[in-house]
């Protein structure tokens, strides 16, 4: 089951809910055929995937597709806590997680892996509620997909997490702390919902202009979030 929202309810749902579900399933039609013309030009083979989900037919599922599109699964178990060794000791770029394991849930599980700045991590979930949502973005999820879900929608997840975990390294590179890192994350956010709107940027495109204005000015990404927030006017 495909998890998009249309575009009217979208544009109503609270920021927070908005800058984490922003991924490919709700993104419009000719957004996703851009998406997926960039996936067809890059190399997903050089990309390393541990999974982390108890239904063995699930994760079965999952490593044949993401091996038929190129990926490179490394690791996968049905416990949350083995997958955080796996994470450690293979150093993935993405780890795959079911939000019930035995061991350690996804969330938590998901937490340890950001912790550690370890990989990009996609959550698996048959829920939807607001609160799952918000445990999830605090605890580094960068997409979701909702089950049952269709291998169309499995790479565009991968991709649009791979993209937010650049983003947010770069991100790391200028704050130590976790909370407060996870605080620049949800400023920064919240900054490019705003341009993307106003400007009619991408997702990308619009970290791309706070980041070289933070280059430029010699300012944190933070500040000229926080500017954008404010009502700073975008030259044009």
């Amino acid at each position: 089951m495909s998890c998009s929202i249309g575009s009217d309810r979208f544009s109503q749902l609270p920021d927070l809910l908005r800058t984490l579900t922003q991924n490919p399933f709700e993104r419009t039609q000719n957004e996703n055929s851009c998406l997926m013309a960039d996936e067809k030009s890059s190399s997903p083979a050089s990309v390393r995937v541990v999974i982390a989900e108890d239904e063995a037919i699930i994760r079965l599922d999952l490593k044949e597709t993401l091996e038929a599109e190129g990926y490179d699964v490394v690791g996968d178990t049905g416990r949350g806590d083995e997958a955080v060794r796996l994470v450690r000791e293979l150093n993935p770029d993405v780890a795959i997680l079911d939000i019930k394991m035995p061991g350690m849930d996804g969330i938590e599980t998901a937490r340890e892996i950001s912790q550690e700045r370890g990989a990009a991590v996609v959550i698996l979930t048959a829920f939807s509620q607001r609160d799952l949502i918000e445990k999830a973005r605090d605890a580094g999820v960068l997409a979701y997909l909702i089950k049952p879900f269709q291998s169309s929608e499995l790479v565009p997840a991968v991709e649009i997490a791979l993209a937010r975990h650049r983003e947010y390294q770069a991100i790391s590179d200028q704050v130590d702390q976790l909370e407060e890192r996870l605080e620049v994350r949800k400023l920064v956010d919240r900054a490019k919902g705003k341009i993307m709107d106003e400007q009619s940027m991408t997702e990308s495109e619009a970290f791309d202009f706070i980041q070289k204005s933070a280059m430029a000015e010699r300012k944190s990404m933070r500040a000229i979030a926080q500017e954008l927030l404010d009502g700073r006017e975008i030259a044009t």
